[in-house]
């Protein structure tokens, strides 16, 4: 029994446990040096340290335990570099995926910051917009089940993920809606592009320019009336309606149940 280690003590040494050990068993990927046939206590050599911290080195890396495995049946240099190559791949999306959701989490984050800052509700300002990407569906939408379903759809073709959109999804309202004061349906919903990367037919762009803008606590339930104040701004100034809406609410019944907290914005383009 010299040099030989129970079960016990080889996963102690290891940092790892008795259950993953009779696994590797199973699976043909570490076997014990020895099983006693009275009792079928395992046990392993010091011969074999090497082999489970190569396993385990491995899988840190994040290759499966069937490549590993091939990999110790056959331990060929040639082979065992392609596995690294591959794994780097892998890890390098990993990171690039990460990235792009830790920029995202972060607009959100500012996005909010800065909608918790504004004091000035329900008074109409004119502010210049830079250009925007956005991936838009349009199609008519009348009702908060219509939108949930539109958005749904509108992620699916999109190939997006909500959970990462959160605050980045709005609604427009047609020109001539607009202009004949129809403010109780919609005719597209959209979400913001923050990435290059996402190539979709459904892919726009809100052109730069000059925008009648109101935020207004409530949520798209109340749009209609901040709709009246801002056309009537427009007409008052001589100014005219050069494009469809962008309505978005920024904090709404999802981030806080106090709807004193909600924060809408809606932009008209104009000429000025």
């Amino acid at each position: 029994m010299k040099n030989l280690f129970t079960i016990g003590e080889m996963a102690r040494l290891h940092n790892t446990s008795m259950k993953t050990l009779r696994y590797y068993d199973e699976i043909g990927l570490l076997e014990p040096i020895r099983v006693d046939q009275n009792n079928g206590y395992r046990y392993y050599s010091t011969e074999q340290f090497e082999k489970l911290n190569t396993i385990q080195y491995l899988k840190k890396l994040g290759l499966p335990l069937k490549e590993i495995k091939g990999h110790l049946d056959q331990r060929d240099i040639d082979g065992f570099l392609d596995l690294l190559e591959k794994q780097k791949k892998l890890t390098e999306q990993k990171i690039k995926e990460l990235e792009r959701v830790s920029r995202r989490f972060h607009n959100r984050i500012k996005d909010i910051n800065l909608a918790r800052e504004i004091t000035e509700l329900e008074v109409v300002k004119i502010i210049e917009v830079k250009e925007r990407k956005v991936v838009r569906l349009t199609q008519k939408i009348g009702s908060e089940p219509e939108m949930e379903v539109s958005l749904r759809q509108l992620e699916n073709l999109a190939n997006m993920n909500s959970s990462i959109f959160i605050g980045g999804v709005g609604l427009t309202i047609n020109i001539n809606n607009i202009k004949n004061k129809k403010f109780d349906e919609y005719n597209s919903i959209f979400i913001l592009n923050e990435e290059e990367e996402i190539q979709s037919p459904l892919h726009t762009i809100f052109q730069k320019g000059k925008y009648a803008s109101i935020f207004y606590r409530g949520d798209h339930s109340d749009s209609s009336r901040y709709y009246k104040i801002l056309l009537d701004y427009i007409n008052e100034r001589g100014h005219q309606v050069l494009g469809d809406s962008i309505e978005r609410t920024i904090i709404d019944h999802y981030i806080s149940k106090n709807k004193e907290d909600f924060l809408t914005e809606i932009q008209i383009p104009i000429n000025y």
